[in-house]
């Protein structure tokens, strides 16, 4: 396990068309440090947040290539991860609580 503190685990959340569908079925998405680990995620959220963790999914995004006034550059690689929440709890993004 790596020494990472539940501030420096979740870095966002994800506030998109999709991760606000994804509230209907009492997930939230967050992007996190790369080299967190699911039970890191897990506890970092269920300390931050008061809630009770159902589970975890991560998923790595590779860094696009994209082409600005005709320089080549890179995005940056991220990695996000799904947390379903379980019955009764939920997260207000826009708050924090």
């Amino acid at each position: 396990m790596t020494d990472l503190r539940h501030y420096d685990v979740i870095i966002s959340p994800v506030v998109t068309e999709k991760s606000t569908q994804a509230s209907e079925y009492n997930q939230v998405i967050f992007n996190v440090a790369r080299k967190a680990t699911k039970p890191e995620i897990k506890a970092a959220v269920e300390a931050l947040f008061n809630v009770k963790v159902k589970g975890v999914n991560t998923l790595n995004r590779k860094g696009k290539v994209k082409r600005f006034r005709g320089t080549v550059g890179r995005q940056s690689d991220v990695k996000k991860a799904i947390v379903t929440l379980a019955e009764g709890h939920s997260i207000d993004i826009a708050t924090g609580l």
